[in-house]
């Protein structure tokens, strides 16, 4: 147990700081100040004593050295238990400091402000608030050590009810700290190394370190034996299911969250009023309208069968029109920019049904968004730019005799942003900008092929095709073909191109290379 005689207060969050030092000081801890937080101690009139009058020395280059004295890290790192450690501070006139309470310059609060000058980032870099910290955090046996403001209600009932601060409580300061101390120099590598290096994508560091906050315990994982959380990365803003708010509903599961990300990824592909079915991650409907009803209503009726306990996604404020026909249906998690007042009455009634709000899914995906995507494998990570490259119009190439009709294009465009989404080999086929088939996740790029003109039946007639990769042998156009095709998109490069363009052509299909490949595994 640590009882706690002197404690050294310096924070620039001073959030409480004033009731906790007050606190302290009734419970007769001596306290030690420096600077803005001396000030604001005195001004509230608790007791406290210069860190100058301690170290003998005052602060100095304006201010950049203060604590950095062996009569405060001898008190913070002396070993209580090693006689010969007390008897050397002893010898020294070094006091034991048994509490730090210490958060940080806002170095990242000063950067994200508009044309924030080089040197005013460089001044809020903090060096004697970090070696406090991890002076006191490394001997955890005999110091308490607080970065976060939540905890001084805790410490406070601890040293009230117990005279002094338990080692498990220790234990778990010391661990934030060094999570908090990791996280701040990080914020620095990377502000620093966009400014004098090359930027910070992958392939420009051999370190790579990824930074969340727990937002959420989760029921289970995939299955009912694993258990989850949902993590946040620091500053999300994109978009996103991480930065969506709940008005309605359960609470997310693994699942749903993970069907939900694949939904919102693919609605913010379009400008134009569209929506999403997702059902294990792929869209078992997907179209645009011109309007969110004639969206919604053509993306439930490509698919209504696997769309039952699926998840669905709008770009566009959901409509009292859309939430009657959702109110009849068992669907997981609906997702929209916002809900008209009565269709969010109507929706209400449905005690499972998940309402996610996320403004911004009617603008643009942003194509300069943050570059990193990761996949954890075993014992590693994968990280990767992010798959927004676009195709537009102008882009495609022509490769058959027979071009593409302008309302093809169109369609073309549409499966072709929508197969980026599906899980490889995929294959989309879609008219008049609504999905009609969706072969994904096979073995072979034909047997996508089959599945998808199978689900589109006797619609596949004069419909076009996407396929997210080159086609290796003619076997799928001859299947695409059969099913009644009319153009195909694909990505084109493979060595049997001249005989899949020839057997286009035989088969009187119109036929476009992207050269993008779109592979999703």
């Amino acid at each position: 147990m640590t009882k706690v005689k002197r404690a050294l207060i310096s924070v620039s969050d001073k959030t409480g700081i004033v009731d906790f030092a007050r606190n302290l000081s009734g419970l007769g801890v001596e306290i030690l100040s420096t600077g803005g937080t001396a000030k604001a101690l005195r001004e509230a009139k608790i007791k406290v004593i210069d860190v100058s009058e301690v170290t003998g020395f005052p602060e100095i280059l304006d201010g950049r050295v203060k604590t950095l004295h062996p009569m405060i890290h001898g008190g913070l790192l002396a070993l209580r238990e090693n006689p010969g450690h007390m008897e050397q501070i002893e010898k020294l006139r070094i006091k034991p400091i048994d509490m730090v309470v210490v958060n940080l310059y806002p170095f990242e609060k000063t950067i994200s402000k508009p044309g924030c000058p080089l040197e005013e980032a460089i001044e809020n870099i903090d060096i004697g608030g970090p070696s406090m910290l991890r002076s006191a955090a490394k001997n955890y046996t005999g110091v308490a050590v607080i970065v976060n403001p939540k905890h001084y209600g805790e410490v406070l009932n601890e040293l009230r009810s117990a005279g002094s601060i338990g080692e498990a409580i220790r234990k778990r300061l010391m661990v934030e700290v060094f999570a908090h101390t990791a996280a701040y120099d990080r914020i620095i590598h990377r502000y620093l190394a966009e400014k004098f290096l090359a930027p910070m994508v992958p392939g420009t560091s051999d370190e790579f370190v990824w930074k969340g906050r727990k937002v959420s315990e989760l029921r289970y994982g995939e299955n009912p034996h694993q258990k989850a959380a949902f993590y946040v990365e620091e500053n999300a803003h994109e978009p996103s299911v991480s930065t969506a708010e709940v008005l309605h509903g359960k609470a997310l599961s693994f699942n749903n969250i993970m069907d939900s990300d694949a939904a919102i990824e693919l609605v913010k592909e379009f400008r134009e009023p569209a929506a999403i079915v997702i059902k294990h991650t792929n869209p078992c409907g997907a179209a645009t309208g011109n309007d969110i009803d004639e969206a919604y209503r053509k993306a439930f009726d490509a698919d209504p069968l696997s769309a039952f306990g699926g998840i669905v996604a709008l770009n566009r404020i959901l409509t009292e029109k859309i939430a009657e026909h959702i109110s009849g249906r068992f669907l997981e998690v609906i997702i929209a920019p916002d809900f008209e007042p009565h269709a969010m009455e109507i929706l209400s009634k449905k005690a499972d049904l998940r309402l996610l709000k996320i403004p911004g899914l009617d603008k643009p995906i942003s194509r300069d968004a943050d570059t990193k995507h990761l996949r954890k494998v075993t014992g590693g990570l994968l990280v990767q730019e992010r798959d927004l490259a676009e195709v537009t119009e102008k882009k495609l190439q022509a490769v058959t005799k027979k071009a593409p009709e302008e309302s093809e294009i169109a369609d073309l465009l549409f499966a072709w942003k929508v197969v980026k989404h599906v899980k490889s080999n995929a294959i989309v086929i879609a008219k008049n900008c609504q999905t009609l088939g969706v072969g994904a996740g096979q073995m072979n790029r034909v047997g996508s092929v089959k599945i998808a003109s199978e689900q589109a039946g006797d619609n596949a007639k004069g419909a076009v095709l996407a396929s997210d990769a080159m086609f290796p042998k003619p076997d799928s156009i001859e299947q695409a073909a059969a099913a009644g095709i009319s153009a195909i998109i694909q990505t084109g490069g493979s060595k049997q191109d001249k005989a899949v363009i020839e057997e286009a052509d035989r088969r009187g299909i119109a036929m476009v290379f992207t050269g993008v490949r779109h592979f999703k595994h």
